[in-house]
């Protein structure tokens, strides 16, 4: 048996093909990943709910975790949040050193080996100071950082509450498959973010983040009706040429509120500012639901 951290898996199947059959490799796999392993694609209504009997919001702040594939718009969405939250929560004059007030805020980034995500949130100026956003390089498997092994987060999050007094903190995973999902150990609120270019078939097929996140996001929905445009203009003059998303809304949320036994979703066009302020009030509602609202100063 190998002793090995779940993001080694990849440098694992490297060594492993070089000298094991293909059958060998997949019972490796088996046998000595943390991953779990799911015979169905979850239920809203069976999911884990966040125990909040023994948390301290003074240790680390109320925690909204947002996951969901690669490019479906979880940095977009963490952008805009950050833009809507300190502008309702009056974060005070920060500087380099120290936080004047109570801030509402705190980011932390997850990716593979690159902190581009963080650096994306400290360009657009997503809060005023850039320290608060953190990143986290999380290796080969960007879920186990937040499902089988959260130590590395939690002491991030930890640290940020220390610090800077927080409010809320927002955790980004790295862009990951449909069977990635927040451990309740982590995140106090999950957001799951998929998109329409993704195809139109995305939410019936399930998967924990699709059916037990607190929020499914169908980002970019702005594509479909593009789309439907696009199509038009092509029959009208034929050498005009656009990628063609050919999904539908309807479809998408018809499979959604099946998958998600009527569990919230939201359709966005984060870049143009759509749908976000739902997100926030479903956010805050939740926030205010948990008790962590009774320890901010008003």
């Amino acid at each position: 048996m190998w002793l090995l951290q779940p993001c080694a898996a990849a440098r694992k199947a490297e060594l492993l093909s070089r000298f094991l059959p293909v059958q060998l490799i997949h019972l490796s796999h088996l046998l000595s990943d943390s991953h779990e392993h799911l015979d169905h694609p979850g239920k809203f209504l069976e999911r884990d709910l966040p125990d909040y009997s023994g948390r301290d919001w003074g240790e680390r702040a109320f925690t909204i975790g947002i996951g969901g594939p690669v490019g479906s718009g979880k940095t977009a969405l963490t952008l805009a949040l950050c833009e809507k939250l300190r502008d309702r929560f009056n974060l005070g004059s920060v500087n380099s050193e120290e936080i004047d007030g109570t801030d509402v805020d705190r980011v932390l980034t997850n990716d593979i080996f690159i902190p581009e995500d963080r650096d994306f949130l400290q360009t657009h100026h997503a809060l005023p100071n850039p320290a608060q956003i953190v990143a986290i390089e999380t290796g080969g498997c960007p879920h186990a950082a937040i499902r089988e092994d959260v130590s590395a987060n939690l002491a991030a999050l930890e640290t940020l509450q220390t610090k800077y007094n927080c409010d809320l903190l927002l955790v980004e995973s790295g862009g990951d498959n449909l069977a990635a999902n927040y451990s309740r150990e982590l995140a106090d609120y999950i957001i799951y973010v998929i998109d329409v270019a993704g195809g139109d078939k995305i939410p019936r097929k399930g998967g924990p983040g699709i059916s037990q996140s607190d929020l499914l996001v169908v980002n970019k929905a702005s594509n479909a009706f593009f789309s439907f445009f696009f199509s038009l203009t092509r029959q009208l003059s034929e050498p005009f040429s656009t990628p063609h998303v050919g999904a539908s809304l309807e479809v998408m949320r018809r499979d959604s509120d099946i998958m998600r036994d009527g569990g919230a979703t939201v359709f966005t066009a984060v870049k143009h500012g759509t749908g976000v302020d739902a997100v926030v009030s479903l956010i805050l509602a939740a926030w205010e639901a948990s008790g962590a609202k009774k320890i901010r100063p008003e």
